[in-house]
């Protein structure tokens, strides 16, 4: 047990820089206070105790402002990172070593009583802040849910998930870095390079055109000088598009290359 609450205090301290000390840790982050006591209702829900499992998490949504239903499971350290206004359903499951920020919503779709409503989250896994996952889906190992991102949708080991309704970017490996490298990096709030499909998409088209229009001005001065040592003068195609006109570095900086 005691090992257990020292994994707490340590994956904030590894995480959070501004954590000065274990006495901070212990005496001011409610992320913190809210996973042990949601331990002691889990365990009071689970052992049929249902109606002081329930009190006992109210109690802790009062005291930490992070409402966990006693019927989640949540594994070993996680850590919920200032996680006010956050909110975890009955059948959600968060796996070892997730993030979890503030106004996060892990919520469910269906009134069905006693189906899987609510998401399952592998290990790794950090969901920022305002992000709302609905639905009994899984968030495989090491994916990252950008802040305001509103996923309805399973999302693949290592990929990263942003936007409204939330759009995929699979991992470049096919697996989490999160997982697979021996002292992973750990990425605040999910922050990653080239982490939006639209902007990948519109830089691929202008880095498309740009070539298209150096290629096109290459065929002009071709075909000028054709021209020219066929005709014997200077003559240059009245049309010829020789010079190149189109800015693809400043059109790539404002879509944030």
């Amino acid at each position: 047990m005691f090992a257990r609450l020292r994994s707490d205090i340590q994956c904030i301290l590894d995480r959070d820089p501004a954590a000065r000390s274990t006495w901070e840790v212990i005496t001011c982050y409610p992320g913190l206070h809210a996973v042990w006591l949601h331990r002691p209702a889990h365990w009071c829900w689970t052992h049929g105790f249902k109606w002081l499992g329930r009190f006992t998490s109210h109690i802790a949504r009062w005291l930490t402002g992070i409402e966990i239903h006693p019927g989640a499971k949540i594994g070993d350290r996680v850590f919920f990172d200032h996680a006010m206004g956050t909110v975890v359903g009955e059948t959600a499951e968060i796996g070892d070593g997730c993030t979890i920020y503030q106004g996060v919503t892990l919520g469910g779709t269906s009134l069905y009583k006693g189906a899987k409503r609510h998401p399952t989250l592998g290990k790794d896994v950090v969901v920022s802040a305002g992000a709302k996952v609905l639905g009994g889906f899984e968030v495989g190992d090491g994916a990252k849910i950008g802040s305001n991102a509103v996923v309805i949708k399973p999302v693949p080991a290592g990929a990263t998930a942003v936007g409204i309704p939330a759009r995929i970017i699979p991992s470049k490996t096919g697996e989490s870095a999160d997982v697979t490298e021996a002292h992973p990096k750990f990425q605040a709030y999910g922050i990653t390079q080239e982490d939006d499909p639209l902007s990948q998409a519109m830089r691929g088209l202008i880095d498309k055109t740009g070539s298209q229009e150096h290629q096109i001005a290459l065929l002009w001065a071709a075909i000028e000088q054709l021209a020219c040592e066929h005709r014997g003068d200077d003559c240059v195609p009245p049309d010829a598009a020789k010079e190149e006109h189109f800015e693809a570095e400043k059109l790539n900086q404002l879509v944030g290359k």
